[in-house]
C-alpha cells in the first residue's frame, strides 16, 4: 500500500486529477459534443449525475489504472458509486506488474500446481455414472484421489486451489456448525456469498447436514438495495429459509432480510459455522437420489421468480446427460465467470466438473465485467477447454478488447464456447468466431445452447464439430402464418439452431391445443426427460400450469421454438411475443436496434405489448433508458429511437418512453424482465424516484418495523388458536369416544367420527384442501397408503375421504387403555412391527380386510419423525394389495406436521390438504412379493414427488 501512494505521488496525483480524468472521460465518450455544463465534486453520482453507463464506467476504470499504474479492487465497477469511491478505490488498490499487450489489463499468473498435460486419466467414471447423490460423487472422489485439485480460485493476482479432500473436511466441519445451529433435515438454508472457496464449501456443507442450499444473489450495487432486498423477501418466504448464510460486508442487508422474513432464525458467516463445527462429531444425515438437491429461483424474466425443486437424481442425469454429448472427460478444464448464485455457473460448470472429475478455474463475474479480458486470459493460461456465457458476454469482449490485446492470447485448447441463458445473436456467434480466430479459436468452438431451470440446466445442445447454424426465413410469413420458409432478403429474420435433445430427454412443438407441429411450424416448446423438476416449491398452481397433459409427462418451457432438420430454432418467450395487427413481434429484434441508437443506453431497452380494448389489438411499447445529459435532447431522440423500430420490423411504435437510467428492470443474469417493465408502466412508476442509498434504508427499516408488527400479532394469533383448539379437543374428546364406543357395529363408528373429525376442524378454523377425490375407485377394495407426519393423520383423513376406512396400527396402541378400546371399536387392524413371525399372520389379515370389500388405510412408514420427509415404507400394506390383486392408492398429506409433528403437544395454526393420486394396479404375471414391490416403490415415488412441492 505504502508502494502505490508514493507512485501517486510521485505521478503528482491527487483527488483534483481524479475530477480532471474523469470530465476527461466524459467528454470523450461524447465526442463533437460540448463540454458538460457540470462541476464534478466528491459527491457527484457516476449515473446519476454524470450519466456514465456501465461500458462508460469500464472505460473510466481502465484509463485510471492506465494514468496511475494501480490495478483497482475488482468489485469497483460495481461498488463505485461516487467520485468518492473511486478515490477510495484508487487509495485501496495495489501496483500492477507489465501488462500484456501494451494494455492497462493485468494477466492473471498462470502456476498451475500440475501441469495441464498430466492430469490423472479417468478416475472419475465411478463417481459420475453410478453416484445417487452428489455427496456420493465427493466421497467417491475422495476415496480415489483425495489430493487432485478440482477448483482453482482465481482472485486479482493470486489463486487458491481446492482439493476434494479440502471440500470434504471443510464441508463437514461447515454441516457440524450448522447442526449445532438447529438445522434439522429438510430445512431450508440460503446461501447469498460471492464466488469465493467458502461458496463450495457451504452448498455442500448444508447437503452434509441434511439441509437443502437456495441460493441467492448478494447485494451490488447500494442504489439497487431496495429491489435487492424487495425481491429476496419473496424468495425466502416461499423456501421458507431458517437459515441465512453470507459475508460480514452483507450483514446489514441480512439482519434486513431477517426481520422481514417469518422463520428466518439467524444468519452466519460461512467461518463462523466452521469454526463452531471444528471438532464437533457429526450426525449422519441420510441423503437419497429422490432427496432435493437444492432449490433454484427461476431469474423472473416474466414473472415473479419461482422455486424450481431440482434432486439429486435430477441433477446428475442432467450432467451425466450434457457430458455424454459433448463427450467431456478428466482432461478437460472448465473456466468460468458464471455467478454461483445460477443453474449455468452452479450446475453448468462446478457441479459438471465437480462429478465428472475435470478442474474448474473459476473467477468472480466482476473480474470479468471489469475487465473482460481476464476471461481469455484464464482460458489462454489454464489450458481452458470449456467455457461458456450468456450472449452479451461475447458481445463486450469484442467491444472491450482491443486488437493490440490480442498479442499473447492462445485459445486453441478452447473447443466448446458455451452461448445461452439468453437469446443467441447471429452477429455475435459470427464476429466472435472471426475476431478471435487469430487467437487460435477454432471455427466449430461457438456453441449455441439452450436450457432452463426447470429441465435442471440444459436441454439442447447441437453436435459437436459442427459449429453455429443460422437459419434465414421470410420475415412476413413467419410473422403471419408462423411458417419459417427460408428466404436470403435483407429483410430475413435470423434465427440461431440450438441443436437436438440431450441423450434420455425428448422435445416437441406443439399448437395452442397441444397437437403436435410438424416441421418449420412455430409453437410452444415442450420438453421430457429425468431432468425435469417436479414443481415448483409450495406453488401447486404454478406447478400444474408447468404440466402440459393429464399424465404430468411433458412441461412447458414458456418459448416458441420450430424444428428445422433435426434443429430446434427458439424465437422467443412465449409471455413476450407481442400480437399487433395479426402480426408476431419479436422483442429481441426491436431492443438490438434500439439500443444501437447513440444516446440509449445499450442493454437498458425492454420492449412489451399493452392490450388496447379500442382496438384488439396490442399496442407496442419502447422503454429505453438515456443517459442524464442525452434527456437534454430528448425529440432528437425520440424521433431516432422511431426510426430504429420502423427499420427493424417495418412499422413504428404505439408509445416510446425514454426514462432515467436503472428505471429498466432487469433479473439477476441481467435479462431485461418485461412483464414487470410493462407493470412499471401501467403504475406510473417510471418517473425519476427518490433512490438515494439513505433513503432506502429509511423505507426498508420502516417496512422491517411494521412486518416486525405484524410477525408479532401472527404469533398472538397463532396462540390463540392453540388455545381455542385444545380447549375443543379437550372438550370433545371425551364425548366422541364415549358415543363412539356405543355405536352398535365399526361402521357406524367410522360414520360417527368422519363427522365429529369434520366438526373439530370447522370449529377450529382450519382449512382443509382436498384434491383427487374422483380418483378413488369405486370398489371399495382397495388399499390406501398415506405419508405419516403427525398424531393428527388418521383424524384428517377420516374427515377429507368421504368413505369408511379400515386404518392399520402398530400393536402397542392395541394395549393402551384409551387409544385401544376406541379404535377397536372402529375396526382398526394392528400389526406386529418387530416379532416377524406375528408380522406375516397380521398381512394375512390385512389381506382379508380388502377381500372382504373394505378400504383399507395404511402409514406405510410405520412411525412419525419430526423431520420432514419420508421414513423408509414397510411392505405390509401392499402385501395384502398385491395378494388381494386390488390397486393402491397413494395420499399425500400436507399441513399437519406444522399442526401437530412429533414431540409437540401445542398445536399451531396449519392449511392442511390431502391429495389423492392415481390408482397404482398390480402388474399382470408378477408374483405377489415382487408385486408388491413394485407397489411400494412407485407409491413411494409419487408421495415423495408430493411433498417435494407441499412440505418444507
Amino acid at each position: 500500500m505504502d508502494n502505490t501512494a508514493d507512485h501517486r505521488s510521485e505521478q503528482g496525483w491527487g483527488e483534483a486529477q481524479l475530477r480532471e480524468l474523469v470530465l476527461r472521460t466524459l467528454s470523450d465518450l461524447h465526442p463533437g459534443e460540448a463540454t458538460p455544463p457540470v462541476v464534478i465534486t466528491d459527491n457527484s453520482s457516476l449515473d446519476r449525475d454524470l450519466g456514465f453507463d456501465s461500458l462508460g464506467r469500464m472505460e473510466l476504470l481502465l484509463r485510471i489504472e492506465a494514468a496511475t499504474g494501480v490495478g483497482l479492487p475488482q468489485d469497483t465497477l460495481e461498488k463505485a458509486e461516487t467520485v468518492r469511491d473511486l478515490w477510495t478505490a484508487l487509495q485501496q488498490g495495489r501496483m500492477k506488474p507489465a501488462a500484456a499487450g501494451g494494455t492497462a489489463a493485468t494477466s492473471v499468473v498462470a502456476t498451475p500446481d500440475r501441469p495441464r498435460d498430466t492430469v490423472p486419466a479417468s478416475h472419475g467414471a465411478p463417481a459420475w455414472t453410478s453416484a445417487r447423490t452428489l455427496l456420493e460423487v465427493l466421497d467417491a472422489h475422495v476415496a480415489e484421489h483425495p489430493d487432485q485439485v478440482q477448483i482453482v480460485c482465481l482472485a486479482d493476482q493470486s489463486q487458491t486451489p481446492i482439493t476434494y479432500r479440502e471440500l470434504h473436511d471443510t464441508c463437514a466441519a461447515l454441516a457440524a456448525g450448522l447442526q449445532r445451529c438447529g438445522l434439522q433435515p429438510g430445512q431450508t438454508v440460503a446461501i447469498m456469498l460471492p464466488t469465493s472457496p467458502a461458496y463450495f464449501f457451504t452448498y455442500l456443507g448444508i447437503l452434509r447436514a441434511g439441509g437443502i442450499p437456495v441460493p441467492i444473489y448478494p447485494p451490488a450495487r447500494p442504489s439497487q438495495l431496495e429491489d435487492h432486498v424487495v425481491r429476496h423477501t419473496g424468495i425466502l418466504t416461499n423456501a421458507r429459509a431458517v437459515l441465512l448464510i453470507s459475508v460480514p460486508e452483507a450483514m446489514q442487508v441480512s439482519r434486513l432480510l431477517q426481520a422481514r422474513v417469518p422463520g428466518l432464525r439467524a444468519t452466519h458467516t460461512p467461518d463462523g459455522l466452521i469454526a463452531a463445527g471444528q471438532g464437533h462429531p457429526l450426525r449422519a444425515a441420510p441423503v437419497k437420489a429422490d432427496d432435493v438437491a437444492f432449490i433454484q429461483y427461476t431469474s423472473g424474466s416474466t414473472g415473479q421468480p419461482k422455486g424450481v425443486v431440482l434432486t439429486h437424481a435430477n441433477l446428475l442425469a442432467n450432467i451425466r446427460a450434457m457430458a455424454s454429448a459433448i463427450e467431456a472427460t478428466p482432461q478437460d478444464v472448465f473456466v468460468s465467470w458464471l455467478p454461483l448464485y445460477h443453474d449455468m455457473g452452479l450446475i453448468g460448470a462446478w457441479l459438471g466438473s465437480f462429478t465428472v472429475g475435470f478442474r474448474l478455474v473459476v473467477m468472480s463475474p466482476l473480474a470479468f465485467l471489469g475487465r473482460p479480458r481476464r476471461w481469455l486470459e484464464a482460458i489462454s493460461n489454464h489450458g481452458g477447454t470449456l467455457s461458456a456465457g450468456p450472449n452479451f458476454a461475447y458481445e463486450l469482449c469484442l467491444h472491450r478488447i482491443d486488437d493490440a490485446s490480442l498479442a499473447g492470447l492462445d485459445l486453441s485448447r478452447w473447443r466448446l464456447a458455451f452461448n445461452g441463458a439468453e437469446a443467441v445473436s447471429p452477429d455475435t456467434v459470427t464476429r466472435f468466431t472471426e475476431r478471435f480466430a487469430a487467437c487460435g479459436l477454432s471455427s466449430t468452438a461457438m456453441t449455441p445452447v439452450y436450457g432452463l431451470a426447470e429441465a435442471s440446466v440444459g436441454l439442447l445442445f447441437p453436435p459437436l464439430r459442427r459449429g453455429p447454424r443460422i437459419d434465414l426465413v421470410d420475415r412476413a410469413v413467419f410473422e403471419s402464418q408462423r411458417r419459417a420458409t427460408a428466404a436470403s432478403n435483407p429483410t430475413a429474420l435470423r434465427f440461431v439452431a440450438c441443436g437436438r435433445a440431450l441423450p434420455g430427454h425428448d422435445v416437441r412443438i406443439v399448437d395452442d391445443a397441444g397437437a403436435v407441429l410438424p416441421e418449420r411450424i412455430e409453437g410452444r416448446l415442450e420438453f421430457r426427460g429425468p431432468s425435469a423438476t417436479a414443481g415448483y416449491w409450495h406453488a401447486p398452481e404454478q406447478t400444474a400450469r408447468l404440466f402440459c397433459d393429464p399424465q404430468g409427462e411433458w412441461l412447458d418451457t414458456g418459448d416458441r421454438a420450430y424444428l428445422a432438420e433435426g434443429d430446434v430454432f427458439v424465437t422467443g418467450r412465449v409471455k413476450d411475443i407481442v400480437i399487433r395487427g395479426g402480426r408476431n413481434l419479436y422483442p429481441q429484434e426491436i431492443e438490438q436496434a434500439v439500443g444501437d441508437v447513440s444516446g440509449v443506453r445499450k442493454g437498458c431497452v425492454a420492449v412489451f405489448g399493452r392490450r388496447d380494448a379500442g382496438s384488439g389489438t396490442e399496442r407496442l411499447v419502447v422503454l429505453a433508458e438515456v443517459s442524464p445529459r442525452d434527456r437534454q435532447h430528448v425529440d432528437t431522440l425520440r424521433k431516432a429511437v422511431a426510426h430504429a423500430v420502423v427499420a427493424a420490423i417495418g412499422e413504428p411504435a404505439d408509445e416510446i418512453l425514454l426514462v432515467a437510467p436503472h428505471t429498466v428492470l432487469k433479473t439477476s443474469s441481467g435479462k431485461i424482465r418485461r412483464s414487470a417493465c410493462r407493470a412499471l408502466v401501467e403504475q406510473g412508476g417510471t418517473s425519476a424516484a427518490n433512490n438515494s442509498v439513505r433513503a432506502q434504508w429509511l423505507r426498508l427499516v420502516g417496512g422491517a418495523l411494521v412486518l416486525r408488527l405484524r410477525h408479532s400479532l401472527a404469533r398472538l394469533s397463532d396462540l390463540l388458536f392453540g388455545v381455542r383448539a385444545l380447549a375443543l379437543f379437550g372438550l370433545m374428546a371425551p364425548v366422541a369416544w364415549l358415543l363412539t364406543m356405543l355405536m352398535p357395529t365399526p361402521a357406524m363408528a367410522r360414520g360417527f367420527c368422519q363427522r365429529a373429525a369434520r366438526l373439530l376442524l370447522y370449529l377450529t378454523g382450519t382449512r382443509l384442501q382436498v384434491q383427487g377425490l374422483e380418483q378413488l375407485p369405486a370398489d371399495a377394495r382397495c388399499v390406501l397408503v398415506s405419508n405419516h407426519a403427525s398424531y393428527l393423520d388418521g383424524l384428517v383423513l377420516v374427515a377429507a375421504l368421504g368413505r369408511p376406512l379400515a386404518f392399520v396400527a402398530k400393536r402397542e396402541l392395541e394395549r393402551q387403555w384409551v387409544a385401544g378400546p376406541f379404535l377397536r371399536r372402529m375396526g382398526t387392524a394392528f400389526v406386529e412391527r418387530f416379532d416377524a413371525r406375528r408380522s406375516v399372520a397380521d398381512a394375512q389379515r390385512m389381506t382379508e380386510v380388502v377381500q372382504s370389500g373394505q378400504t383399507l388405510m395404511v402409514f406405510p412408514e410405520g412411525t412419525f419423525v419430526a423431520a420432514p420427509g419420508l421414513l423408509p415404507f414397510r411392505l405390509g400394506g401392499f402385501l395384502a394389495a398385491a395378494h388381494a390383486r386390488a390397486p393402491v392408492v397413494p395420499v399425500t398429506l400436507g399441513g399437519t406436521r406444522e399442526l401437530l409433528g412429533a414431540g409437540r403437544w401445542w398445536p399451531h395454526r396449519a392449511a392442511l390438504s390431502v391429495r389423492i393420486g392415481a390408482p397404482l394396479v398390480v402388474a399382470a404375471g408378477l408374483e405377489p412379493f415382487a408385486a408388491a414391490v413394485q407397489l411400494r416403490d412407485r407409491a413411494q415415488h409419487a408421495i415423495g414427488r408430493g411433498l417435494a412441492l407441499t412440505e418444507a
